[in-house]
């Protein structure tokens, strides 16, 4: 039965995100609210939590999980930023895009794109996520949480509570949350591809 935190959205109390950065370390799956919609996330080497995002949403070997970043300079640390690439996607963060890029050394191999060798990475504008991401000390393995045959994510955090009680171990409520995910963009080609067009503005990138 997952663990409901009732969270401010703007002030989270260092106490709820303490415990809850303590289930992500002992290998928990937790649902969280971010800048653009709900995600599913789990600690970066956690095998079962990937296989348990997998089996939720019902993905396929090919799928791009995304590392949610605190910073600039944490997403540098598990991506090859170029610098031609590196102003654009600097001013475009904290915000709702996530990108798709080459990945360093640092990302294990079963979370990168089996042909391209890519990851996606973003960093989210919102201070729940940021208040997780700086105990936690690391990105948080993401993805959007999009249940099967559903075309909108879910925004509340008790109906996440209700409906995936026995697939989670906690659920952050910070009462109404977005419904669009994030603009995907894959900037592993020579040109910027835009994958998906969601909440951020896609004209800084075209």
């Amino acid at each position: 039965m997952a663990k409901y935190f009732d969270v401010h959205p703007n002030d989270p109390q260092p106490r709820a995100i303490s415990q809850v950065v303590d289930l992500i370390r002992a290998d928990g799956l937790i649902a969280y609210p971010t800048d653009s919609c709900f995600a599913l996330g789990c600690q970066l080497g956690n095998q079962k939590g990937i296989d348990r995002i997998r089996e939720i949403r019902r993905l396929d070997a090919g799928h791009h999980f995304t590392l949610v970043c605190k910073d600039f300079a944490q997403l540098g640390q598990f991506v090859h930023v170029s610098n031609a690439l590196f102003r654009s996607i600097k001013a475009a963060t904290p915000g709702s895009y996530t990108f798709i890029l080459p990945a360093t050394k640092e990302v294990p191999r079963r979370l990168l794109h089996p042909k391209k060798k890519t990851v996606g990475v973003r960093i989210p504008d919102h201070a729940v996520v940021q208040a997780l991401l700086t105990e936690l000390g690391e990105p948080l393995l993401s993805s959007t949480l999009l249940l099967p045959d559903e075309d909108e994510p879910l925004t509340q955090g008790w109906e996440i509570k209700e409906r995936l009680d026995y697939v989670l171990d906690a659920v952050i409520d910070v009462g109404e949350c977005g419904d669009v995910p994030t603009t995907v963009i894959d900037f592993s080609q020579d040109e910027p591809e835009i994958l998906r067009r969601g909440a951020g503005d896609t004209s800084l990138f075209e």
